[in-house]
């Protein structure tokens, strides 16, 4: 989350006619994150999420909004998009297009330990498991096409070493998409970027995972992948916990139990989600856009993750 596009209190009152909140309080952007611009409101009704989409078409955005309310209608915990009085969940705000969803209650949990993560698993299955009859299929954006099409343009701000890694690792990961092993893993809605600040808790109770905006269609080890290498690592040197990890896994198995493919297919998804976040963060780092508000990650955190993968 971030601050590309500002909006005033002023603005967003005549914007928020649309809708039945109300009227309009106030509005705070929301610093953390790199990709659209969101601020935190408060109507009549309540507090909200307003999210301005600095990248996605109003053609693509049906499909998070739309699975988010798919979700919530079957008991997982996200945050319900706000319709307008017309129904439409999207609308333009400075020629862009934006949406309200409900605000999660909660915290954070920047410090797990494996309750947390064991927390975290049971929802996930549950989420995947929710998702396999949703009808609006759209691939993940950041996957294995994004990757390569990304690679060349990061390239040359890296070390010979670094380039090596880069392009090995790319490589091989091409080679097990084409693989009879990656075909025939399961597969359907992910979120794709369940990060610790992407979830809430109340002591140690999960509350909700949000920001829904990276979700696609991809295989669900890819998601479980993403999630332990920020859940269940050690931040300052990237090693694995064993504990988190452990916990992470068998919660989400008692759900939903791994295939034959999957279980087979784990090392190698480890090291494909720490590539995707070292790309998106190379190329967040060097290739930044302006905004009011923003802060690029440190994209040697997921080249030391990488790397560790790769090792192990």
């Amino acid at each position: 989350m971030a601050v590309f596009t500002p909006v005033t209190l002023t603005e967003l009152s005549a914007w928020l006619q649309q809708f039945s909140l109300g009227r309009a309080h106030s509005i705070k952007g929301i610093s953390s994150g790199i990709e659209n611009s969101n601020f935190f409101i408060t109507t009549d009704s309540g507090e909200f999420v307003l999210t301005i989409f600095e990248n996605l078409s109003f053609e693509q955005l049906p499909f998070y909004l739309h699975l988010m309310d798919h979700l919530a209608q079957r008991g997982i915990l996200v945050p319900a998009p706000v319709p307008n009085k017309a129904g439409h969940l999207v609308t333009a705000l400075h020629g862009k297009p934006a949406s309200i969803v409900s605000k999660l209650v909660g915290e954070s949990q920047l410090s797990p330990v494996p309750v947390h993560c064991a927390e975290v698993g049971t929802m996930l299955a549950k989420m995947h498991l929710a998702g396999q009859d949703y009808a609006i299929k759209q691939e993940n954006l950041r996957g294995l096409s994004w990757w390569v099409e990304t690679a060349p343009k990061v390239m040359g701000f890296l070390n010979d070493d670094q380039q090596r890694l880069l392009s090995t690792e790319l490589a091989q990961q091409q080679d097990f998409a084409a693989s009879p092993t990656y075909q025939a893993l399961p597969r359907g809605p992910v979120h794709a970027d369940l990060f610790r600040n992407n979830v809430m808790f109340n002591g140690t109770k999960l509350t909700g995972f949000f920001d829904f905006y990276f979700a696609g269609w991809d295989t669900f080890i890819f998601d479980i992948a993403v999630t332990i290498n920020d859940w269940c690592i050690d931040l300052n040197t990237g090693e694995l916990d064993a504990a988190r990890a452990d916990a992470l896994i068998k919660a989400y198995q008692q759900v939903r139990p791994f295939t034959h493919e999957e279980q087979a297919a784990y090392p190698i998804m480890l090291r494909a989600a720490a590539l995707r976040f070292w790309l998106s963060r190379l190329f967040d780092f060097y290739q930044p856009r302006e905004a009011h508000m923003l802060t690029p990650h440190d994209p040697t955190h997921f080249e030391r993750i990488l790397r560790k993968r790769c090792a192990q």
